[in-house]
């Protein structure tokens, strides 16, 4: 009778706590308690063995209890290594919250579309590198990217030796038009003047106490380029000895910093593009781009090559690989490889980079004061090079003829972030006039800030190395 008395207890008490008809804040309150409550429990597992005493000294003993005693211990000590190999006996604070942050990643990317292709792989990459192992003082048990011998640590070697960023150039060249360049040429100057955030980036970076590689390094964060600021990292910054100088390994926090900013670009440059104009400045009409005939597409990556790397030869890995795929696009004849370039090779090689690079930010290396640094010299030097290509748009206009001014919205696409900046310039120039549209005008500065940042990267590497 009393058994059924239990039941019915149940029953009714399930039917007060039915989860279908909770209110779905008390639903999440009792989540959290119940993740409480299992990590309260792993806690106390932790630690159940101190409980475990050695037999007194001198209490005898007979042979089938110690042969039950040994194999208790076996099982005691098979539960102790379980236990301290897991990712809960192993966890520091360090570690949940760089989860914390690869799960915002995820979270910005899918929520609000913000580079997913870059911030998926790199938030995955972040909860990665940051589940906890056991790293015992000559113990390595090849999980790490940092273990030697770890599938990881293969497939950071191409971030460690430069090899991914020229790979995801060959496939930028084979998806970029250059035709509004080719059309303005006079363009291309707002992609250079975009550049100064590098420059003043660079020299913050030495105030702050960064020796000359290292802020080299962190500068290129200006030019908005993810895969030129891992290049020049790998070079500059990755913990050996540059120009003399022994250098901190500061790939990650670079890389990280470079895509977040990227990702930002809807966010971080309409304040300052707002801030630098006026409505009559953000509703100039520019002149149509003309067209571009096939034999100049043709000629332009070759020239371009030619003249960019025999001005910067550290550059030459990522204009040469930039130019070689817009030549496989352009020519005409090499549609597979064009095809392939900028679909699959890129798509593998973006899986690979984000992956690694967010793999990287293990917390006993990332969180340190220098990675707080890099992040805020990384967003003040977007908004200056955001500032910079808007300033000198105006600067232009004061020696342009009337029927040919500049709209200085464009000069905010002089950043190397493609196509994001110069869809923002069209969006923002939608808001004032919603029949003036810039993006074709914005694509020049866009894609000359390309061109641009990988130059600077290589004046960087001739000055620095």
């Amino acid at each position: 009778m009393r058994f059924y008395k239990m039941l019915f207890c149940l029953k009714s008490n399930y039917n007060l706590i039915n989860f279908k008809k909770m209110n779905p804040l008390y639903k999440k309150a009792l989540t959290v308690f119940g993740a409480l409550v299992i990590l309260f429990i792993v806690h106390s597992v932790l630690h159940v063995t101190n409980c475990f005493a050695e037999p007194v000294s001198g209490e005898v003993v007979s042979a089938s209890q110690i042969s039950g005693m040994n194999f208790g211990s076996e099982v005691m000590n098979g539960i102790n290594k379980f236990i301290r190999f897991t990712g809960f006996r192993n966890a520091t604070a360090g570690n949940l919250i760089m989860i914390a942050v690869g799960l915002l990643f995820i979270f910005l990317a899918i929520k609000f579309d913000y580079e997913p292709l870059l911030l998926i792989p790199i938030g995955t990459g972040i909860i990665i590198g940051n589940v906890p192992f056991f790293q015992g003082e000559g113990v390595n048990l090849q999980l790490g990217i940092y273990q030697q011998g770890s599938v990881l640590s293969y497939l950071y070697y191409g971030v460690v030796k430069g090899i991914y960023p020229p790979l995801i150039f060959l496939g930028i060249g084979a998806m970029t038009d250059f035709s509004s360049l080719i059309s303005n040429p006079r363009l291309i100057l707002l992609g250079a003047a975009a550049q100064v955030g590098i420059f003043l980036t660079f020299i913050g970076a030495l105030y702050l106490g960064f020796n000359m590689p290292e802020a080299g390094a962190i500068g290129i964060i200006g030019g908005a380029d993810g895969p030129t600021a891992i290049f020049l990292s790998s070079k500059l910054a990755n913990g050996g000895i540059v120009h003399g100088l022994e250098t901190k390994n500061l790939i990650g926090p670079i890389a990280i910093a470079a895509y977040s900013y990227m990702a930002l670009v809807p966010v971080i440059q309409p304040p300052v593009m707002r801030l630098l104009t006026n409505k009559r400045e953000r509703k100039i009409r520019m002149k149509p781009t003309r067209a571009v005939s096939k034999r100049e597409k043709i000629i332009f990556p070759i020239v371009a090559l030619i003249l960019t790397t025999f001005i910067s030869p550290g550059a030459l890995p990522l204009l040469g690989m930039l130019f070689f795929g817009n030549l496989l696009k352009e020519s005409g004849v090499t549609k597979r490889l064009a095809d392939t370039a900028r679909t699959s090779l890129i798509d593998i090689v973006t899986i690979l980079l984000g992956l690694t690079v967010g793999a990287s930010t293990q917390a006993d290396v990332f969180l340190t004061p220098q990675s707080i640094l890099i992040f805020v010299l990384g967003a003040l030097s977007f908004v200056v090079a955001t500032a910079g290509g808007v300033i000198f748009a105006k600067v232009m206009n004061l020696f342009s003829a009337k029927d040919n001014k500049i709209n200085p919205l464009i000069g905010a696409a002089g950043v190397s972030a493609v196509p994001d900046s110069a869809r923002v310039v069209q969006t923002e120039g939608l808001k004032y006039d919603p029949t003036n549209h810039l993006l074709m005008h914005a694509m020049a500065p866009n894609v000359a800030g390309v061109i641009g940042s990988a130059v600077a990267a290589g004046i960087m590497m001739s000055f620095l190395m």
